[in-house]
C-alpha cells in the first residue's frame, strides 16, 4: 500500500516521539543506565611550563600553522570579531581596542571559559592582557597577530590561581594551552576554516568511493541514497547506503592529512576522523581497531580494498600535508566506507568507533524509515560524472592561480616537508577534480556540521571522558 506524503510525515513524528519518550523513559528509571548522574570530575591545577596537548602550538594536532598576519587594512580582517562579553575584563593598554578583536572561534572558547571563571571563583573575572597584536610585539610567527591567541589572568591578578586557570582554558576548548608565564596563561585556537573546527571531521570533495557496479565517484558528486562500498562489523564487504552527510562544505579549503600505502592508495581526511589502522601486520580484521588518523605512522598497516574484491592490509609508506577543497563526511549504514581504497570510520573527533556507532543508532534509524517509507529516487551517476567534467577547465584554472599565489614557500607541520610550489605541479591534476560539485547558484548555501552530531557532541562533553576527544 502506498502512503501519501502526509501519513509518512505522520508515521516518522509518531516514531521519533515514541523513541525520545522510551529513552527518556530510562532516563529517569532507578539505579544506574541512561540517567546516571556523572561523578564531577576534579580539576588538576596545570604545573608552571606545562602546556596541553604536549605538542608544538603550531602542530596539525594543536592549534595548526600560522597563515600570515592581519592588518586593519587586510582583507582578512574583516574576518575577526569583536568581543564585549561585559564578564571579561579587556587590558587594552593601546587604547585601540585590538586586545577585543580575536576569531570567531578563539571569542567562543573566550567566553566559555569567561563563564567558567566566575563558577569556579564567583567575585573573580577572566582578563585578558593581549589578544590581537597589531604592533609587532611578538616573534614572527605568533598567532596573536591572527587574533587566534590570547594571554589571560583573572581580575584579581592571584598567581595562584593561574594553574587551574589554564586547565579551566583548556576545558573551555582552546585547542592548545601554555602555563607560560607566573604572569599570565597563553591561550591559542585554530583558524576558523579549519576543517577540525566544530568538531566535524572528513574527506575532501576529490575522495573516491566505490559505486555498485565497481565504478568510482567522488565525494563531492556523492548524495543521501547512493550505495557505497563498506564493512560490516564481521568484516564482510556490502554497499552501505548514504544516509546523510554530518559535515558538508563545498567550498572550503583545508590542510588534510594524506597517507600513502605500498599498493598505492592515497587518503585523504582530517586529522580527527577515525581510520581503522594497526602498528602490526595483522591478518585477522578484527585487530584493526578506529583511532583518530593524526595518530597514524609509517610502517602502520591500514585495510585496503584489492584487486579480486579482497580487503588486505597494507602498509602506510608516506605520510604528508595537501590543501584540498571541499569537506565531506558521509554517514552509512554501516557506520564504514572505503575511501580512495581504504577503509574509513564515518564518524569522527570521539576515538570510539563502537560508541560513536551506537550514538548515531537513533539517526540511522530514522533515515532508514524514511527511505522505507518514502522511497528513493536516484539520479544517474553517469550524469553526475558528466556534471564534475563540466567543471574541469574552471578548476584546472583555480588550480594554476593557486600554485601562483603559493609561490615556493615551504610548510613543516609536524616533521613533515612540503615544498607548495613542488606540490602545485603534482597534484594540479588532483585539485581539478576536487570542486565536482558547487554550492547552489541560489545563495551560495553553507553547508556545515550536522544538528545531531552537534547534539551529540555537547553531551559526550558532559558525559564522557574529555580524554577519548580530538
Amino acid at each position: 500500500m502506498t502512503l501519501s506524503p502526509w501519513h509518512r510525515r505522520a508515521l516518522l513524528v509518531l516514531l521519533s516521539v515514541c523513541t525520545y519518550t522510551s529513552l527518556l523513559v530510562h532516563g529517569c528509571g532507578p539505579g544506574p543506565g541512561y540517567g546516571a548522574r556523572p561523578r564531577p570530575r576534579k580539576l588538576i591545577p596545570m604545573r608552571y611550563k606545562q602546556y596541553v596537548p604536549q605538542i608544538s602550538e603550531n602542530n596539525l594536532g594543536a592549534s595548526g600553522r600560522p597563515e600570515g598576519k592581519i592588518t586593519r587594512d587586510s582583507e582578512r580582517f574583516n574576518e575577526l570579531v569583536c568581543n564585549y562579553n561585559i564578564h571579561v575584563d579587556f587590558k587594552d593598554e593601546e587604547h585601540t581596542q585590538a586586545d577585543r578583536f580575536m576569531t570567531k572561534r578563539c571569542k567562543d572558547c573566550l567566553d566559555r571559559l569567561a563563564l567558567a571563571v566566575m563558577m569556579q571563583w564567583p567575585k573573580t573575572r577572566l582578563r585578558v592582557t593581549e589578544a590581537w597584536d597589531e604592533d609587532g610585539n611578538h616573534p614572527p610567527d605568533s598567532l596573536h597577530y591572527e587574533g587566534r591567541a590570547v594571554d589571560i589572568t583573572t581580575s584579581d591578578r592571584n598567581t595562584s590561581k593561574y594553574g587551574l586557570l589554564a586547565q579551566l582554558a583548556v576545558e573551555a576548548g582552546f585547542d592548545w594551552v601554555h602555563y607560560e608565564s607566573k604572569h599570565h596563561v597563553h591561550c591559542s585556537v585554530k583558524a576558523d576554516h579549519s576543517v577540525a573546527l566544530e568538531r566535524g571531521g572528513c574527506f575532501p570533495g576529490s575522495g573516491q568511493v566505490t559505486m555498485e557496479g565497481g565504478r568510482q565517484m567522488p565525494m563531492s558528486l556523492l548524495k543521501p541514497g547512493d550505495k557505497v562500498l563498506s564493512q560490516t562489523a564481521s568484516g564482510q564487504t556490502v554497499f552501505s547506503r548514504v544516509l546523510v552527510f554530518l559535515h558538508k562544505d563545498r567550498g572550503s579549503r583545508s590542510i588534510f592529512l594524506v597517507l600513502g600505502t605500498e599498493d598505492g592508495q592515497r587518503l585523504a581526511l582530517t586529522p580527527n576522523h577515525l581510520l581503522f589502522y594497526s602498528s602490526y601486520y595483522e591478518v585477522d580484521h578484527s585487530k584493526y581497531q578506529g583511532y583518530f588518523a593524526s595518530r597514524v605512522q609509517k610502517g602502520d598497516y591500514v585495510l585496503v580494498h584489492g584487486s579480486g574484491g579482497r580487503v588486505r592490509p597494507s602498509k602506510v609508506t608516506s605520510v604528508s600535508l595537501e590543501e584540498k577543497v571541499g569537506v565531506y563526511a558521509p554517514l552509512t549504514e554501516q557506520g564504514t566506507l572505503f575511501v580512495d581504497g581504504v577503509l574509513a570510520s564515518s564518524y569522527a573527533s570521539v576515538e570510539d568507533h563502537r560508541l560513536a556507532h551506537w550514538a548515531f543508532g537513533l539517526l540511522r534509524l530514522l533515515f532508514s524509515l524514511s527511505w522505507w517509507t518514502q522511497g528513493v529516487d536516484q539520479e544517474s551517476a553517469q550524469v553526475r560524472v558528466a556534471e564534475a567534467a563540466h567543471s574541469e577547465a574552471q578548476t584546472y584554472s583555480h588550480a594554476r592561480n593557486t600554485c601562483q599565489i603559493w609561490g615556493n614557500e615551504t610548510l613543516r607541520v609536524r616533521g613533515v616537508g612540503w615544498d607548495q610550489n613542488n606540490h602545485c605541479q603534482q597534484s594540479t591534476a588532483s585539485l581539478k577534480d576536487s570542486y565536482g560539485e558547487t554550492c547552489e547558484k541560489e545563495g551560495h548555501k553553507q553547508c556545515n556540521v550536522h544538528w545531531y552530531a552537534r547534539l551529540l557532541h555537547t553531551l559526550g562533553q558532559i558525559l564522557l571522558d574529555p580524554q577519548i576527544f580530538y
